[in-house]
């Protein structure tokens, strides 16, 4: 079927004077075409051989032709003025049957090997290395520099770039592709003015091809080896289990972040563009170190966060972290929309701490209260005098008469830090539920809830501006899944925090 999206990229091909060097396939009706031998002193059985000059006509008529092969580079020019002139290369059958057009068209599409999108990018480099365009350029440029950090034995690159004839492994798993899409983004070798009309060089730029080139390979080549030499175990892994930063999206991110410094250094009034190769570097080493520090100090959790992040959004999230994790180590640091950020993820990460720590307040209630009443009887004057401490009571019964007794029971008037006490002081009925860890007393083992019962502080007031960092949330998430697993082992029936 004709696709309308191929088309238009077709006609663009057509109007940008693009030449179609490969025939357009047919089959044409035997009843609508003539041919008329002229003469010729070849013998008629050597005909097939050398084959036969002659005047071929055909009549104008309806379905005298099919399109075997080749229909969207004849349609695409439909409407356009070139088509009253232009010409098409035709191979024209005689007479096929429509199986045997059916089998050609399989043979044609289905047995020729399409072209890999990395051998054109590294075409790309020897076709337009000298293109008057800057932007053409900066692509050959770029292309040809990916291709020698991919070959170069010191670059963190060496052998990790797939080229178009080698095959994807755990090591050799960066495609051409990935990287040629980030450098190619303004802030990099070129960006426009604010009228348009001229072109402003970016940081990487050097003027002449060999000198841009070499001015490439070195700042990208030392920005990435600081990352990867604080972090080597973990580049060193690619894409094999614990592994994701020596992979597209990894070394993408790297990049953007890299690209974000340049903007940064430019808008505080560094001229970037003007500095040596090596004091360029030196100006941005500072961050690449803050950077790979920061990946040096990942948990397995935070490693295996960080490769889940998939997509644009997890592109723009992991290198909004990265920002944040640089300015916690250079203050100054003030990249396009990190303040956005920053704020937009301190929401959604006090919206989840708060979900989870009133799931573990809800959880813990409706245990203890179970557990309490099983023990010393349903009565209140039985579970609350036998199962709750007396320091308890007093606070309980001086929150109910201040609130007025509003919600009509004692145990609306618990705490985290009152569960805690009663967990304690009931050791041995409820340690194999809220004794975490293995070792230690059961105030250790209980000091968990003190770090719940600070985060949900935090969450509980949000007019005193506090936030919940990724490292506190993760830790919440740890202690939920963690208690999750301790009520399935002991059946009891909890319900989702989804209806909280």
């Amino acid at each position: 079927m004709v696709s309308k999206s191929r088309l238009i990229k077709i006609r663009k091909y057509i109007l940008e004077n693009g030449i179609f060097p490969t025939n357009i396939v047919l089959n044409l009706d035997e009843r609508f075409v003539q041919f008329d031998r002229i003469g010729q002193s070849i013998n008629d059985k050597h005909d097939s051989e050398y084959g036969v000059l002659g005047w071929l006509t055909i009549r104008p008529s309806y379905k005298s032709a099919w399109i075997i092969d080749g229909q969207h580079r004849l349609y695409a020019y439909s409407g356009l003025e070139k088509a009253k002139k232009s010409k098409l290369s035709i191979l024209a059958f005689e007479g096929l049957t429509p199986s045997s057009q059916a089998q050609l068209f399989v043979d044609i599409n289905a047995k020729q090997k399409s072209v890999k999108q990395s051998l054109l990018q590294e075409l790309y480099a020897e076709l337009h290395w000298d293109a008057s365009d800057p932007e053409i350029r900066v692509r050959a440029i770029i292309s040809k520099a990916i291709q020698n950090l991919g070959n170069d034995p010191d670059s963190p690159l060496y052998n990790r770039i797939i080229s178009a004839d080698s095959k994807k492994d755990q090591i050799r798993c960066i495609t051409l592709t990935s990287l040629f899409s980030i450098l190619t983004k303004t802030g990099f070798f070129i960006s426009k003015n604010r009228q348009g009309a001229q072109f402003e060089y970016g940081p990487l730029w050097a003027g002449p091809n060999e000198l841009t080139l070499k001015r490439t390979v070195y700042i990208l080549k030392n920005w990435l080896n600081v990352i990867r030499n604080s972090a080597s175990e973990w580049w060193d892994k690619g894409s094999a289990e614990g592994g994701g930063l020596a992979m597209n999206d990894g070394v993408s991110t790297c990049l953007e972040v890299l690209r974000s410094v340049f903007t940064h250094l430019e808008s505080v009034g560094v001229t970037l563009v003007r500095l040596p190769d090596n004091e360029l570097f030196e100006m941005i080493e500072p961050y690449a170190k803050a950077l790979g520090k920061y990946f040096n100090n990942f948990t397995e959790d935070e490693k295996k966060r960080f490769r889940d992040l998939r997509g644009v959004q997890g592109q723009t999230i992991r290198t909004k972290r990265c920002q944040l994790a640089i300015r916690n180590e250079i203050p100054e640091f003030n990249p396009p929309g990190l303040d956005e950020f920053i704020e937009q993820e301190k929401a959604q990460t006090n919206t989840r701490a708060k979900e989870i720590t009133d799931w573990i307040e809800t959880t813990m209630q409706r245990i203890i209260l179970e557990e309490l009443k099983q023990e010393f009887g349903n009565q209140e004057n039985e579970w609350w005098t036998n199962g709750v401490p007396k320091s308890v009571r007093l606070k309980v019964a001086e929150r109910q008469e201040q609130d007025d007794n509003r919600y009509g029971s004692k145990e609306a008037y618990f705490d985290l830090m009152d569960y805690r006490k009663i967990i304690i002081e009931n050791w041995d009925l409820f340690e194999p539920i809220f004794g975490y860890g293995k070792s230690g007393n059961k105030e250790k083992r209980t000091s968990w809830l003190v770090f719940v019962n600070e985060k949900r502080n935090i969450v509980a007031h949000p007019s005193t501006a506090k936030t919940v960092t990724l490292e506190e949330l993760s830790e919440l998430e740890k202690y939920k899944k963690w208690l999750e697993g301790k009520i399935n082992e002991s059946n009891f029936d909890v319900e989702d925090e989804d209806e909280y």
